[in-house]
């Protein structure tokens, strides 16, 4: 499994739930991918994925579990949206989840127990003998493994499958995915808006939001501006320093209040943030060599639908164990996929 999102983590989890044997390796240096958390001079920010909501019964099933072990809950916090137009308050019935005491202790979770590889990024795949070998940026080799999954984001994934998966390359090339710009900013004391969170319109923003609104958060005036794809777009190669005041400069035009002084900022480049035209398909299997692909741009954008991609091609995997794919030579556990 190349990846530690949700997607491939989940697809990990539930292959070595059925009796598989699963190596998962990521680049970061921890699991979460766009559900990571970043700390910084003892601040903690979630400047990815802001929170999440289920329509899925299968997903469902999941959240109710990790909210009966504590690691994710309800985010009540008050949602508005700035615009020309001024405040006005957002629909209440959406029911919004977070992970706690930050995003990403949901795919903590799912990596608890699984063999995972964290700061090696995978620039090749080899294939000999039937089996694959797995090459990082520094040389090191991998496997062998009878099959492969990709959860990177679709362009990342076209690069790495190449020649080695022709069709599912030409796939994952039609997805274009949205970049943006997450500005962290901590301010010495309360801005007392009388809100928690906004869509902005007609702004570099499209959200911000005030951490320490979400359970499990220290209690700091903490603040993630999210920029606008097309600002992202715009600004993509701009160096962070000049992201973070020209963002901030545009959270205070928003917000109505006049500058103020900080005791952190910082910005972070998510370069494939969301998948603009997601593929209909759920997850994407070459079951001849041993290859597949899931992620958030499969089968439906955000975080429900990376944990149905992920989960699909396990199924998908798993179903295939005495055709096509050789996954293990032991028999699986009992197991009912939720």
């Amino acid at each position: 499994m190349v990846g530690a999102g949700i997607s491939g983590l989940i697809c990990a989890r539930t292959l070595s739930d059925l009796g598989h044997r699963v190596r998962v390796i990521d680049k970061a240096r921890g699991p979460g991918g766009r559900m990571s958390t970043r700390r910084a001079d003892g601040l903690r920010y979630d400047h990815g994925a802001q929170y999440f909501t289920v329509s899925d019964p299968r997903f469902k099933v999941m959240v109710e579990s990790w909210r009966r072990e504590g690691v994710v809950g309800p985010w009540n916090g008050t949602v508005v949206v700035l615009g020309a137009g001024g405040t006005r308050s957002e629909d209440r019935t959406t029911v919004r989840f977070v992970g706690v005491p930050g995003m990403n202790a949901v795919c903590r979770r799912l990596a608890d127990d699984l063999d995972v590889t964290f700061d090696t990024e995978i620039r090749d795949l080899g294939r000999r003998d039937g089996l694959w070998t797995l090459t990082d940026t520094e040389g090191k080799q991998f496997g062998a493994f009878d099959v492969v999954v990709v959860s990177a984001p679709a362009p990342q994934t076209e690069i790495l499958l190449g020649e080695r998966a022709p069709k599912l390359a030409v796939r994952a090339r039609k997805v274009e995915m949205a970049p943006c710009w997450a500005v962290m900013v901590t301010f010495p004391r309360p801005l007392g808006l009388g809100w928690d969170a906004a869509f902005v319109n007609d702004s570099p923003l499209s959200w911000i939001v005030r951490n320490a609104s979400k359970p499990g958060r220290p209690n700091h005036e903490s603040w993630v501006l999210h920029a606008s794809p097309e600002w992202s777009r715009r600004f993509l190669e701009l160096d962070p320093a000049s992201v973070s005041d020209r963002l901030a400069r545009a959270f205070y035009d928003a917000v109505g209040s006049v500058e103020s002084c900080h005791d952190h900022i910082d910005a972070h480049r998510w370069r494939f943030s969301l998948p603009v035209s997601p593929l209909p398909e759920p997850c994407l299997i070459d079951a001849e060599v041993g290859l597949a692909a899931c992620g958030d741009w499969c089968g439906g954008p955000r975080v429900e639908g990376a944990f149905l991609s992920g989960l699909s091609v396990a199924q998908g995997i798993h179903a295939r164990r005495r055709g096509f794919f050789r996954i293990s030579n032991h028999e699986p556990r009992s197991h009912e996929l939720e």
